[in-house]
Order: C-alpha cells, then sequence, then structure tokens
C-alpha cells in the first residue's frame, strides 16, 4: 500500500498552484538529478520543455513556465528568497540564457523553448515534457505528470517503484476511514495518535517536531505577510489585496513585532460572530492572497486551497483555545494529512482531474476533522466532520478566470474555513452511529463526480467563470 506522509501532504513550496507550479518545478529538479545519475548531464547542449492539456491551458496564469525555469535553474521552493524570482526570470528573458542546474551555461529562449501543447497525455491532464539534445547528436527525453499537491510521477503510482520510501511499509497502513477507525479502535487511540506511530516508522520524534514547527510557521508567517500586505494582485486582473483592509478593521490597537505576538493581540479583540467570520475569511484570505504572488505557502493538500487548514487552525488558537499550544498544532496538522491522503488514494487532490471540490473540497474535509480531534470529538466524529464538509463542496468546479489562481479561489478558500468550522460543530453534536453517509462512500462520490464531469470545469479555463467573465471585464 502507498504511504503517504503528513509532510508529503503539507509541502512548502511557492505560488500559486501546486500541480501548476510546485509540481512542474520538482519535476524539472527530478530530470536534472536523473541526467546526473545517468551522466549524461555534461552532454547536454540544448534543452526544451512541452506542456500538454490543463498545463498548457492555464499554464501562463498558473506561472507554470517560470516553475520550469527556476527548476531548470536548480533552485529550490522551500528555501529561494522569493523576491529574487522576478530578476532570476528577467535575465533569463533578457540573456537568452539559463545555467542549467546551476552549473551548464545553455542558450534558452524562454517564449520557444517552452512549447504550449493543448493536447492531454492518456494519463493525467498535466503532463510534461523534457527533452535535452545531446552533443553526439543524441535526444534524451523524460515525461512526467503533476497529479496535484507537488506530488509528481512518471506513471501510475500504484505499478511505480522508483522512491521506495513511499512504499515503505507503515505499523498502521492505512487506505480507507474504515481502515483508520479500525486501528483506533484496536489501540484505543485517537487518530493522531495513529498517524504519529506511521510517522515515526519513516523518522525521529525530533525529525517529526520540527519539520511540523516548519510547516506551522510557514502557515503563520503567510498569514501575517498577507495581511499586512497591501496593494493589487500581479496577472491582469486588477484584484485587490482584501486581507489587508479587513486586517486593519479587526486588529485592535495593541503593539506587536513578530507573527507569535500578533497571533497573542488578536486573542484581544472583539469575538463575536462577525468577527469571527471576519477573522477567519481574513487568514483564509490572507494565505491565498501570498499565494496568488507567487510567495511562500504550504500545500494543504495543494496551493490553490492553502487558506483553509491555516485558517482553522488559527480560528482554533484565537478563538477557541487561547492556551493551545505546540502539541495542539501537531494533533491538528497530523489529523489533516491522514484525512488528505485518504482522499488522495481513494479519489484525486487534482483540480485537472477532479474540479475545485478536489482542492478546496478536500481541504475543507481536512480542516473539519482536524478541527473535532482538538474539540475533543471521538475518532467517529472526526470523520463525520470530515464526511460533511467534502459533502457540501462535492461537484464544484475549478474555473479559474485568466487561468490566474485569483478568481474565484482566493474566496473559495475563506468560504472551504467556515464550512469547516461548522462542519466540525454538526458532527460535535452527531452520533456518529446514526450517520446515514461515512466518509469512505464520499471519497467514492467525490471520485465519480470527478469522472462524470465535464474537461471544462478541469482546470482548463474553458468554462464556467472563466470564460462568463472576461478580462476586459476586471
Amino acid at each position: 500500500m502507498e504511504c503517504i506522509s503528513v509532510f508529503d501532504m503539507l509541502k512548502i513550496g511557492v505560488g500559486p498552484s501546486s500541480s501548476h507550479t510546485l509540481g512542474p518545478w520538482r519535476a524539472a529538479e527530478r530530470w536534472i538529478a536523473e541526467l546526473q545519475e545517468a551522466n549524461t548531464f555534461r552532454n547536454v547542449q540544448k534543452i526544451e520543455v512541452i506542456l500538454y492539456g490543463s498545463l498548457s491551458l492555464t499554464g501562463k496564469g498558473h506561472a507554470t513556465d517560470t516553475a520550469i525555469v527556476l527548476g531548470l535553474l536548480g533552485k529550490d521552493p522551500v528555501t529561494i528568497p522569493t523576491k529574487q524570482i522576478p530578476e532570476l526570470i528577467t535575465v533569463v528573458k533578457q540573456h537568452k540564457k539559463i545555467l542549467f542546474g546551476g552549473e551548464l551555461e545553455l542558450a534558452f529562449d524562454f517564449d520557444t523553448d517552452i512549447i504550449f501543447r493543448r493536447t492531454f497525455l492518456p494519463f493525467h491532464a498535466n503532463g510534461l515534457e523534457f527533452k535535452a539534445y545531446l552533443k553526439d547528436g543524441e535526444t534524451s527525453s523524460e515525461t512526467y505528470y503533476s497529479i496535484g499537491g507537488g506530488f509528481v510521477v512518471k506513471e501510475e503510482r500504484t505499478n511505480s517503484k522508483e522512491n521506495k520510501a513511499v512504499f515503505k511499509s507503515f505499523p498502521f497502513p492505512i487506505k480507507t476511514g474504515a481502515e483508520l477507525l479500525a486501528f483506533c479502535t484496536q489501540e484505543n487511540k485517537p487518530i493522531s495518535a495513529i498517524v504519529l506511530e506511521n510517522e515515526r516508522s519513516l523518522q525521529s520524534d525530533a525529525e517529526i517536531d520540527r519539520g511540523i514547527k516548519h510547516v506551522w510557521t510557514t502557515m503563520l508567517e503567510c498569514m501575517y505577510t498577507g495581511c499586512h500586505t497591501e496593494g493589487v494582485l500581479p496577472g491582469g486582473l486588477n484584484v485587490r489585496r482584501r486581507a489587508f483592509d479587513i486586517h486593519q478593521k479587526l486588529k485592535g490597537e495593541l503593539p506587536y513585532s513578530t507573527p507569535l505576538d500578533w497571533l497573542k493581540t488578536i486573542r484581544e479583540t472583539e469575538v463575536k460572530f462577525r468577527q469571527i467570520l471576519k477573522w477567519v475569511s481574513c487568514f483564509a484570505l490572507a494565505v491565498n492572497e501570498v499565494n496568488a504572488a507567487l510567495g511562500r505557502v504550504v500545500t494543504a493538500p495543494t496551493n490553490g486551497s492553502a487558506g483553509v487548514i491555516p485558517a482553522v487552525l488559527m480560528y482554533y488558537l484565537v478563538i477557541e483555545n487561547h492556551d493551545g499550544d505546540f502539541d495542539d498544532i501537531k494533533r491538528f496538522l497530523l489529523v489533516a494529512g491522514e484525512i488528505g491522503s485518504i482522499f488522495k488514494k481513494g479519489a484525486t487532490i487534482s483540480a485537472a482531474m477532479g474540479g475545485c471540490q478536489a482542492e478546496i473540497g478536500v481541504s475543507s474535509a481536512m480542516a473539519a476533522g482536524a478541527l473535532t480531534e482538538l474539540m475533543g470529538g471521538t475518532p467517529e466524529q472526526v470523520l463525520c466532520a470530515a464526511e460533511i464538509a467534502m459533502e457540501h463542496h462535492l461537484g464544484l468546479t475549478c474555473d479559474p478566470i485568466g487561468g490566474l489562481v485569483q478568481v474565484p479561489c482566493i474566496e473559495r478558500n475563506s468560504m472551504g474555513a467556515i464550512k469547516a468550522i461548522n462542519a466540525a460543530e454538526l458532527a460535535m453534536d452527531t452520533d456518529p452511529a446514526s450517520a446515514k453517509v461515512p466518509l469512505d462512500k464520499v471519497v467514492n462520490t467525490m471520485w465519480e463526480t470527478a469522472k462524470d464531469m465535464n474537461s471544462k470545469y478541469k482546470e482548463t479555463s474553458e468554462g464556467g467563470l472563466a470564460v462568463g467573465v472576461f478580462l476586459s471585464d476586471c
């Protein structure tokens, strides 16, 4: 069984899209590593990249070409100073040269050596091919698929044996919600404890804690940045950042200088129902405005849905439990990651395959389940919350205007976060034994809905709002 770590579901990277930005970036890095391993890298004299399907149709708006060039330059999406990105791309465009893998200078035309083809490859909507023309006249090529959430494969993952770590056996191998509940019952442990045991088979407790802290710090800094940055988002839609204005009206008068100080001051603000709604929306909008501006975010499970989980976790820490600590953050992210992996194994987290139900729907389910455990819910109630959240996102289409991860994507994160909180509250007042729809049924239904959905509603910008609203209207 495929073993997916919480750190696979919650990756740190650069926006605006995990499948169209982070995935192609990682594919470029992987291609370079494979060329080096085959002792072919030094023989390369020219390179070319071909984008297929959804990567081609919305690649410009999703900065796919920019991400690929950064990958070809050997830059790391986790550590690259995001402010350097525009300058790096400008240098490549102006000089028509690229420092391939950070070592080998090659001629490279940004406009002609990245080729956009509308054709869809058979395996997945997000296909890309790298070609290397060698000094001996031979050509080397590799095809990769960006399957959502920054995951990249060369063939069906159920047949792949390229990454042995992925197929390492967990002590509690889980593919479905029913299997997860069975282990919780067998071990008499909450979901977070079962997931933690699986993570321990991959790395030490210290490494797990360090990784969780890195993920949460990135989320918190992303919310902080989004709430303190005003202006218009790049891309041509002239979308005004809204988190800044909302935050100015909510934040109160207490001083702060760091994201952690900021969190503490929010706890002192007014928390009537309207303010709670606004705070949650503000957190979600902030993250996805940063994402849309090629900032650093955490895939949760994708970049396009990156705002839901941090917004709901922040809600818990500043509204529900002022004594919330790292243990709560850790449990929340462990549960969220496991729920996301169940959807990935049983359906998809790729909008190009399943529409936005695969992104906002899954992220809302992840956040709802995680919040329910922190609020004292049983494992059964946790999965009930995840089911409720997804049930009310079924059929949600992906129709980004201009191929940009802005409209309606940014607002959808605030809606997904609010639905997650509502789902958790409903689950806490539900006897799971009387629930009519188990999580596994809604996972299956989501996948069947995805397969039935017309392709123009799957991140192609060929239907819905993407054609109903013109760039000239904006």
